[in-house]
């Protein structure tokens, strides 16, 4: 009897000492569990589709229509070969790869469109890295089969123009079943994709190509919007779309001279918001985004290339938004667009990821608190009781 005592009171440290180190390896984990995949449920789960009148206009009376809810993000810029960090890739595609699959299994959208710039070196990959760039993409993105996904190029996906070759651009379109002139129309609304990049106008072959697609396109919808009695002649050989004003999609903003005018806490700095943009490079000509708003008489203008968020008013009532980066190598607080949308009418709602600052936040009070327990648990830290009476008792015997 009095050995097994013994043997007990040998064995009872080691025994807390196991406690200790089951609950530090439970407390760590769902701290790294929280951060790193519930975070983006309980966000995420706070965005809810804005309200729009389900109604569309046809002739004298107005027939009940379905809303298509569409999801709009920018700028992945999935990190290549040359400049990628495996880390920084690790990183950037597990957050984007969270908060995609996350948003599609909480707001269940029936279309998703990407606004360009989707990789980060399309412009310079070799055919494999450009294969396995695209592999990782397929994984990250995957979608069920009730959603569709739409990308739409941009500059880093096929390089500026003066890197602009066929060869990458028909190796987007490959890819991503892509031309410039692409109409999608889903629900009885309207999407026109702009390869913006080819909008030069110097003349080039992917130029011509893509406005004349653009031309065509603009032809058949507005022939589709004029009333079927009164339809010129030069619309009698044109397909019927239906007649609703187009959504206009594409990588480069519309022509404007800054983000000035831009606000919201997700809108450029201060300091870069007066810096005056570069036509051609930082957004379309005018010339150009004249052309565009002849063209299609948009009823909306979504683009990226930014990186950060702002709302603009062209002809004083088109309304262009450009979508924040989706990616947190280029925002602390990425985002993207809800939208509920009706041959006639849409509504637009910003749904925010979790900010990189707080779940950086996060773990540095875990951090704290967990080096406050090891301390206690290996006796290093004073009771506050026992470090009053050590002073009592020093300023006593002084």
């Amino acid at each position: 009897m009095p050995h097994s005592s013994s043997s007990t009171l040998r064995t009872l440290p080691l025994k807390r000492r196991i406690c200790f180190l089951i609950k530090l390896t439970c407390f760590v984990s769902s701290v790294f569990l929280f951060c790193e995949f519930l975070i983006y449920y309980v966000v995420i789960f706070q965005c809810h589709w804005p309200e729009v009148k389900a109604g569309a206009h046809k002739g004298d009376g107005e027939i009940p229509t379905s809303v298509l809810k569409a999801l709009f993000l920018a700028d992945t810029h999935l990190l290549g070969e040359i400049k990628g960090h495996w880390l920084d890739k690790l990183r950037r595609e597990w957050q984007m790869e969270r908060s995609f699959q996350t948003a599609l299994w909480l707001l269940q959208p029936d279309i998703v469109f990407i606004l360009g710039d989707v990789f980060d070196e399309g412009k310079w990959s070799s055919p494999q890295a450009w294969a396995d760039d695209v592999r990782r993409f397929r994984k990250m993105f995957r979608h069920p089969v009730p959603t569709e996904l739409v990308v739409v190029v941009g500059n880093h996906d096929i390089g500026f123009h003066y890197e602009m070759t066929s060869y990458k651009v028909k190796r987007f379109e490959k890819a991503f079943n892509f031309t410039s002139g692409k109409l999608v129309t889903r629900k009885g609304v309207n999407f026109v994709l702009v390869n913006s990049v080819a909008l030069e106008g110097d003349g080039c072959a992917e130029c011509r190509a893509a406005e004349a697609e653009l031309a065509a396109l603009s032809r058949t919808l507005n022939c589709s919007r004029q009333n079927r009695t009164h339809s010129s002649r030069r619309c009698s050989d044109v397909g019927r779309l239906p007649a609703s004003a187009p959504i206009l999609l594409q990588h480069y903003p519309l022509h404007r001279k800054s983000d000035a005018a831009c606000t919201g806490e997700d809108a450029a700095p201060p300091e870069e918001r007066n810096v005056p943009f570069k036509e051609k490079y930082d957004v379309l000509s005018r010339e150009a985004s004249l052309k565009l708003l002849w063209w299609f008489h948009p009823r909306l203008v979504l683009s990226g290339h930014t990186h950060s968020a702002c709302e603009v008013l062209h002809a004083g009532r088109i309304p262009e938004i450009s979508v924040p980066s989706f990616s947190w190598r280029n925002r602390n607080n990425p985002s993207f667009i809800m939208g509920s949308l009706t041959p006639t009418d849409f509504a637009l709602r910003k749904c925010f990821l979790p900010s990189e600052s707080r779940v950086f936040a996060a773990y540095g009070a875990a951090g704290a608190l967990l080096a406050v327990l090891l301390l206690a648990h290996c006796q290093l830290l004073t009771p506050p009781v026992y470090f009053a009476q050590r002073l009592i008792s020093k300023h006593k015997a002084v």
